[in-house]
């Protein structure tokens, strides 16, 4: 559920608005001091500000600009100035809309939805996505370290999924034995590699439909293994 923090010094305005905002789902609080409303919107968490212009302590313009500051949420301010000088101080201050009183309580509510929906638009298309590696059927998030095998999830030790990653981000590529246990173990094999065939062993038993006659991980007798795309 939304929040959205009123600060409007006209107590039956904030009323009404509060009314129709929870009417249409909304979490709201009210504050009908400049002073308070900036704190509160300094220090707390909302998703949107509908701010009267002519507050006492601190107007809304200051309240505008001292949020722009510290926080990218959706600003609606309201006025019952119709002078186009406030409006665009007001905008240029950061507010994303101005809206004239007296105003449509649901005009009001409508332009809440529309600016909530367009900040949350943004913010997805800012939040990086997760590292991917998509390959016949095999999904491996690298970012969450999961692995689905044609939408199944399957669980993977540390090192299986280390070792099934390398191999899905290098394919077609014969790698040794000696160079996927230096690769993922960090270390020179020192004559013993034989842990790399065993969790190949078992990272087919995960993700093969017949271990016998793999699809994905191919042996390359006498030299390793090659994921095959």
């Amino acid at each position: 559920m939304s929040k959205v923090l009123i600060v409007e010094d006209e107590i039956a305005i904030a009323d009404l608005e509060k009314d129709y905002l929870e009417l249409s789902g909304f979490e709201v609080e009210i504050e009908n001091d400049g002073i308070v409303g900036l704190k509160r919107a300094l220090e707390e968490e909302f998703d949107m500000f509908i701010l009267d212009l002519m507050l006492p302590g601190v107007d809304g313009f200051e309240i505008c600009r001292q949020i722009r500051e510290e926080k990218n949420t959706p600003i609606l301010m309201v006025s019952a100035k119709k002078d186009d000088i406030d409006k665009i101080r007001g905008l240029g201050l950061g507010a994303d809309d101005y809206i004239t009183k007296p105003f449509s309580p649901s005009e009001m509510v409508a332009r809440v939805k529309a600016h909530l929906a367009r900040y949350e638009r943004l913010i997805a298309s800012n939040t990086p996505e997760n590292d991917m590696v998509e390959i016949r059927g095999i999904r491996i998030d690298k970012t969450a370290r999961r692995v689905w095998i044609n939408g199944e999830e399957k669980q993977f030790t540390t090192k299986e999924f280390d070792l099934l990653t390398f191999l899905a981000e290098n394919p077609n590529h014969v790698f040794t034995k000696e160079e996927l246990f230096r690769e993922i173990w960090d270390m020179e094999s020192v004559g013993d590699i034989a842990t790399v065939t065993v969790h190949i062993k078992k990272i087919r038993e995960k993700i093969e439909m017949n271990t016998n006659k793999p699809q994905y991980i191919e042996t390359i007798w006498g030299v390793g293994y090659r994921f095959k795309v």
